[in-house]
């Protein structure tokens, strides 16, 4: 078992399915323990019912495997888990694509927060005051993405247990509508190429298959 795996892929590629799959060959043995980092949230009937799914399957194919829930403070959920000061604890992050939509199109401030009283004075305003304050917002929002990926990296450097972590390969299609989607695109790719640099291995899913891009089999 190699320190650090991103494993990448589209749409029902295997992506998390690999990961579990190197979580259980890992649990084989039992000095072995592992966790497991959901970074979901459920904006819709849908999304709640597609969790509840991953929940129970993970519950019983690795009973053995605890679940934390961390949709946007990622790095402190590294620092909180076990994996952090045990090198016989695995942590499986699923998945960074999620975690990065959450942070980067999260209400500034939060509920109630400065961002939130700006955007009601915003709308007494008029749209050049409403321009400007959601300039403000995404400034915002685009350093918070900065701060918590920086802290991600740091986090994934320090712990002291092999990790696996899943995200998203969606840069391969056409360039997207929309600033905000391109922006997010463009982070994702990021991010994923700053996450890969810091792994010993890189695996590339598609219809199943495993194709490493980085370190081996």
């Amino acid at each position: 078992m190699v320190a650090r795996e991103l494993v990448l892929g589209g749409q029902r590629s295997g992506k998390s399915r690999r990961a579990e799959h190197l979580a259980a060959r890992w649990l084989q043995d039992a000095a072995h323990g592992a966790s497991f980092i959901a970074t979901a949230q459920a904006h819709d009937a849908e999304m709640h019912d597609r969790i509840a799914r991953h929940r129970a399957d993970r519950a019983q194919a690795l009973p053995r495997m605890a679940c934390i829930e961390a949709p946007l403070d990622l790095a402190g959920a590294i620092r909180r888990s076990p994996a952090w000061h045990d090198p016989q604890h695995l942590l499986v992050v699923d998945c960074l694509t999620l975690w990065l939509s959450n942070v980067l199109f999260a209400p500034p401030g939060g509920p109630g927060g400065e961002a939130s009283a700006q955007a009601a004075d915003a709308a007494a305003g008029g749209e050049a005051v409403a321009a400007s304050v959601q300039d403000q917002a995404t400034g915002l929002q685009v350093q918070a993405l900065v701060d918590r990926s920086a802290e991600l990296l740091q986090a994934l450097a320090a712990c002291a247990g092999p990790v696996v972590l899943v995200s998203n390969e969606i840069g391969l299609g056409v360039v997207p509508m929309g600033a905000e989607v391109r922006a997010y695109v463009d982070a994702l790719g990021r991010l994923n190429q700053q996450v890969a640099a810091r792994c010993e291995r890189v695996c590339l899913m598609v219809a199943g298959l495993p194709l490493m891009a980085k370190g081996e089999a």
